[in-house]
């Protein structure tokens, strides 16, 4: 028999989810085939087998959370077929704990109403039977967990007894009238209806480090605003030759980009990160680039932006939005990152206060394009393309002065696109 353990991911990852198991027990495996999709903090990567053989036994189910080294499957070398259903893996029933016993810890949290019973003998009654664990997928178990149901409750038209995710999807609890509380108000709230979702380990750990950063950094937000006019004439009359010439689209994106990139060189507090009691001061400009990916925000990074051009931005940025969507980004395209640029204009933000993306000291905002009336002199107004910009920023490093001036800089540089090219 040979084990499967869960490989050392990244220096910052000791843990992840499992997210879907790519072969079942009791099926061939060879060597190099993917065995199960794993969810890290950060994105997903998918385990291959050290080993040829058949799958034995899995140790987790889908949704339960493992340690790098921790082993999470038995492969037999020998290709003898699993004792154990094709599909299904029975667990063992859960024992109550005793007084003087100690518990052991749960891979996963513990579903209220699945405290079990010790394991069933022929003379126990119905009872006494249906509090046994039952046989269940992984799949139904995960789909359960979320859905905060007892698998015990859950028909099945499975001839074994098995059930399956669709059990699950399909069942519809009824109400219980006969509630334990004496309160009216916990009552009404038990028949009212309600989705019990089990939070992603991404989404997990956003929540985390969001408040992380709150807590640990003085954060604070300066605003301006961009007239954007120059910019989109220059892209209305370039975009068609550019698409032509680089076969990537000319959007906004790499303006921005490049004029953070200059006003970083001006202002480099706004480049650094605290380490201990000591400043580091980063000479490159590793942009980190804000997507919105179905699991929540992740931030993709473009290398070296000081060095590259227009379009090359743009490819990057584009390539890293698909992968992105379509869960393909790696470990090492979301590490470092000197600065990030975040746009919540594409979804109708009109103002925000983005918070930092840590360890990093700095973050601008962009947001909607919306057409303004603007001073041109004493006698005209004009209905010009209007964008606020906002940058969060740690007042620990940065003071006030410098945070104003680098924003002053962004507006500068995107309202006059020809001393942009010069400068970025």
């Amino acid at each position: 028999m040979a084990e499967i353990k869960v490989p050392e991911l990244a220096e910052s990852i000791t843990e992840g989810t499992i997210a879907k198991w790519l072969k079942n027990i009791g099926e061939p495996i060879e060597k190099g085939d993917y065995l199960v999709e794993l969810e890290t903090d950060k994105v997903n990567i998918e385990i291959i087998s050290d080993y040829s053989g058949t799958i034995q036994e899995q140790k987790f189910g889908e949704g339960d959370t493992v340690k790098v080294g921790e082993t999470i499957a038995i492969v037999d070398e020998s290709g003898a077929s699993a004792a154990a259903p094709a599909l299904e893996k029975q667990e063992p029933a859960n024992v109550p704990i005793q007084q003087n016993e100690k518990a052991a810890p749960e891979a996963t949290p513990v579903i209220s109403g699945e405290v079990q019973s010790k394991p069933e003998s022929p003379s126990l009654g119905t009872n006494e039977q249906k509090q046994q664990r039952p046989i269940a997928s992984p799949a139904a178990r995960k789909l359960a967990r979320e859905k905060g149901l007892n698998l015990n409750d859950v028909p099945t038209s499975d001839p074994l007894g098995r059930v399956r995710k669709q059990d699950v999807s399909s069942y519809k609890p009824e109400n219980n009238n006969s509630s334990q509380s004496n309160e009216t108000t916990n009552n009404q709230e038990s028949t009212k209806p309600i989705i019990r979702e089990r939070m992603s380990r991404r989404r997990q750990t956003i929540a985390k480090r969001l408040v992380e950063v709150q807590q640990t950094a003085a954060m604070l937000t300066t605003f301006n605003e961009v007239d954007m006019t120059s910019i989109m004439d220059l892209r209305k009359r370039r975009k068609d030759k550019f698409f032509e010439e680089n076969e990537v689209r000319l959007g906004f994106m790499s303006f921005f980009t490049k004029a953070v990139v200059a006003a970083l060189r001006k202002f480099p507090y706004l480049n650094a990160e605290i380490q201990g009691d000591e400043l580091l001061i980063k000479q490159f400009y590793d942009i980190g680039v804000a997507v919105a990916a179905e699991d929540g925000l992740v931030v993709p990074v473009v290398r070296d932006a000081e060095r590259k051009s227009f379009a090359e931005i743009e490819s990057d940025i584009s390539q890293l939005a698909e992968k992105a969507r379509t869960n393909k980004l790696s470990l090492k395209d979301l590490q470092g990152g000197t600065f990030t640029i975040t746009n919540g204009g594409v979804f109708g933000s009109l103002l925000s206060t983005p918070i930092l993306n840590g360890p990093q000291v700095g973050i601008l905002g962009m947001h909607k394009i919306q057409l303004r009336p603007v001073a041109i002199d004493k006698d005209r107004m004009e209905n010009r393309p209007m964008m606020y910009i906002a940058l969060s920023y740690d007042h620990r490093i940065v003071d006030g002065k410098e945070a104003v001036s680098f924003l002053a800089k962004v507006k500068e540089l995107l309202e006059d696109p020809e001393n942009l090219l010069l400068e970025g």
